[in-house]
């Protein structure tokens, strides 16, 4: 990372990836880039996420596993200097598709668990409606990197270092 001063650590990444409303999923499409937003969740060095059976990215997947999310939070313009403040977080790894269904759902209750909190009490209902035509896809984490860009009250960025 060129701006070592803004480079956080391990635990600060995975915080931005759980805090995050959704990531950027980027892929290569024989020699073009292809990326979309997906909705993920995490179990330790794990990332899962929901779609279709089938589908630009499922085609591309099944060619090239190797992926690259990136999550960005904490957004805020500071017009004064031209910038703006933010917390990020860029996780290399590969997908693979889940077809155990002990898995599937799982990951799909850890889903619902970080985006449908408030109506668990039907996550049952929609496994039995829906489990047949949902898709998972595992992400393992290959590396992942942390980064923040942060002023004080004074006005002055903060700098931080990657702790070893």
């Amino acid at each position: 990372m060129r701006r070592k001063d803004r480079e956080m650590n391990e635990d600060f990444a995975f915080s931005v990836l759980d805090k995050a409303p959704f990531v950027t999923l980027s892929m290569v499409n024989e020699d073009k880039p292809y990326s979309v937003p997906v909705s993920i969740a995490r179990d330790n060095d794990i990332l899962y996420f929901h779609c279709a059976l089938e589908g630009t990215k499922i085609d591309i997947l099944n060619k090239n596993n190797n992926v690259t999310l990136t999550a960005v939070s904490k957004c805020k313009p500071r017009p004064i200097d031209f910038t703006l403040e933010y917390e990020s977080a860029v996780v290399n790894g590969k997908a693979f598709s889940v077809t155990d269904e002990k898995e599937k759902i799982y990951a799909l209750k850890l889903i619902c668990e970080k985006y449908a909190l408030s109506n668990m009490d039907n996550f049952e209902n929609a496994i039995n409606r829906s489990l047949h035509r949902t898709n998972i896809i595992k992400i393992e984490i290959d590396d992942i990197y942390g980064k923040r860009k942060k002023y004080g009250s004074d006005g002055k960025e903060l700098k931080y270092c990657k702790e070893k």
